[in-house]
């Protein structure tokens, strides 16, 4: 298997194990099965199935993370040797549930006051500014 892939399963498995518990699980359950649904649909409702068992297992006994996310490498690693064009989908995914990815943008506030003949520029980002 191409080393890249090998690592991209990787990658997913230890994430998705990692995301049972939290409040993006449901995001990250249904991202999965798409990924499936898309690939091999015979095989998506059984994946569901198995995340949902999953999720149980680690809630039941949380030192079997690493175990559990061993097995989905395994599953990962056979879905993306099948559908190899799979693995675009599955960064996209990762990349979504980066920590980090769905943070809240940052706030500005800003006050000035100008008197005169001045003038005052403020930007909450980029300024571009042209005078004549």
């Amino acid at each position: 298997m191409n080393p890249e892939l090998a690592a991209l399963a990787q990658s997913a498995s230890v994430t998705l194990v990692g995301l049972m518990a939290t409040d993006a699980w449901e995001h990250t359950r249904d991202g999965v099965v798409a990924l499936w649904q898309r690939a091999r649909p015979e095989r998506a409702d059984a994946v569901a199935a198995e995340l949902g068992h999953t999720r149980e297992d680690l809630a039941a006994d949380a030192g079997t993370e690493d175990e559990l996310a061993t097995e989905w490498q395994g599953r990962i690693r056979r879905l993306l040797i099948d559908g190899p064009e799979v693995a675009v989908e599955l960064q996209r995914l990762l990349d979504e549930l980066a920590p980090g990815a769905s943070a809240p943008s940052t706030t500005v506030s800003q006050h000035a006051t100008a008197g005169g003949h001045s003038r005052v520029y403020q930007a909450g980002r980029d300024q571009h500014i042209t005078e004549r």
